[in-house]
């Protein structure tokens, strides 16, 4: 695997650093094959550190209270958005991995929770922060950071690559050594990393190794689709990318046995169903064509599309399996029913969305297009009508009928906390932010 991502390097010498960075033995017996680490009594509670909130205590010492009070008897499994120091994108744009944000608490409220639920975490491994000290520290062409992120060329020939924004692809930077381009696939503060420098996958096994001590054993990698980039190419699910997935997978398995990997790949079906690898990569993927083909049924009365979707999905493999969901931090992905709605379908579904109080963001193809990318409404209003008649009476029983069905599919169901709380749009806030 180190041999496909890095053909010019002794790997034998990087293999036994990335053994020592996770503290890792040369023969550490290897985890059992094919071992599920999950039940059918699992459930998973999507949450932000701060959403659950109490007046003079720290949002993590009252999210603890908060499950341990209502969800206790119904919760395994608790995925806590990233807590870290951040610049933007409520969390996703990381400043400091091995700390907590100090107004959600501190590293012991995280072990609490751990030990008392299965807690995921985000390991934002595509982008950091434009405010990070590695980035500094990249400006001022110094090490750690000199060379941890990635750099074009407006005279590339990036015609070809993925984006899921619209936001230009490079962005100047002054730097000691004067005008650098980096590489940003979601935001100028969202700075890409460049694993084609061995030390940043060796500094992300650092993070990881962390994480697992303090009580995470099931990790998110955010945005891992686009990990690995070429000039020249779409830069989304290249191979090196793949093979990435696999070491950290080894890596994390040797570590804590019962120890998972699922991958965040907001994709068309087909492509997103390939991070399974053969049962050697992912051990669980986002069922992210339920959510906007669950919506386009319950709005339309129309399940054709939703139940050849879920003809046509293969079983898992052991040690393997999906994460369903309908609701997230994120909009409703239009990229998933790539091939299973048509283009006008999809637009019918983006005007009801509209119609409900819903925001469409967009991203831009390689022919300079803008496309409709996520629908971002909240999963209760998105289900207060019909396409063709508008609101009426049947929300609530939607919104259950949305839940049963999420709940009987093969996989680990994961509920948004706004969904448990049944939130609205919240408008105002759209507003003023």
């Amino acid at each position: 695997m180190l041999d496909v991502v890095y053909p010019a390097i002794d790997t034998g010498f990087l293999a036994d650093q990335l053994l020592t960075t996770m503290e890792l033995a040369p023969d550490a017996p290897a985890p059992p094959a094919h071992q599920n680490n999950w039940d059918e009594a699992d459930v998973m509670l999507i949450t932000y550190a701060d959403t659950v909130q109490r007046s003079h205590e720290k949002p993590l010492q009252t999210l603890f209270q908060f499950l341990e009070d209502c969800l206790k008897d119904t919760v395994s499994a608790v995925h806590i958005l990233p807590f870290f120091p951040y610049s933007s994108d409520d969390g996703f744009s990381v400043m400091d991995y091995l700390a907590v944000n100090e107004s959600h608490g501190e590293w012991e409220d995280i072990e609490r929770i751990a030990g008392n639920y299965k807690l995921m975490a985000d390991l934002v491994i595509n982008h950091m922060s434009a405010r990070s000290r590695w980035f500094e520290n990249f400006k001022k062409r110094i090490d750690p950071g000199k060379d941890y992120f990635f750099e074009a060329r407006p005279t590339d020939d990036l015609s070809a690559v993925v984006r899921p924004r619209t936001s230009p692809l490079l962005n100047a930077v002054q730097t000691d050594d004067g005008e650098r381009y980096v590489w940003c696939t979601f935001s100028e503060d969202q700075v890409d990393l460049n694993f084609a420098n061995p030390q940043v996958l060796n500094e992300f096994v650092g993070i990881i190794r962390s994480y697992l001590e303090r009580g995470v054993t099931i990790f998110r990698l955010d945005a891992v689709a686009f990990l690995w980039k070429e000039v020249g190419t779409p830069s989304i699910h290249l191979q090196q990318t793949h093979e990435l997935i696999k070491i950290l997978r080894l890596l994390i398995e040797h570590h804590t046995p019962h120890g998972v990997v699922i991958t965040e790949t907001n994709v068309p079906n087909r492509e997103n169903l390939t991070y399974f690898g053969n049962a050697n990569e992912a051990h669980v993927i986002y069922n992210f064509s339920l959510p906007p083909l669950l919506i386009n049924t319950l709005v339309t009365g129309n399940c054709r599309h939703l139940k050849t979707w879920l003809m046509s999905m293969p079983p898992a493999q052991m040690g393997t399996t999906y994460l369903n969901f309908i609701a997230s931090h994120d909009g409703v992905g239009l990229r998933p029913t790539d091939g299973l709605l048509t283009e006008e379908e999809k637009q019918r579904l983006v005007n009801t969305m509209e119609s409900f109080g819903g925001k469409v963001s967009y991203r831009r193809t390689p022919d300079g297009k803008d496309q409709p990318y996520e629908m971002n409404v909240a999963l209760f209003d998105a289900l207060k009508g019909t396409a063709e008649r508008g609101a009426d009476h049947w929300q609530l029983h939607r919104f259950l009928c949305a839940h049963t069905i999420m709940l009987a599919l093969e996989g680990i169901p994961a509920f948004y906390i706004h969904s448990l709380l049944g939130t609205e749009n919240d408008r105002e806030r759209v507003e003023n932010t």
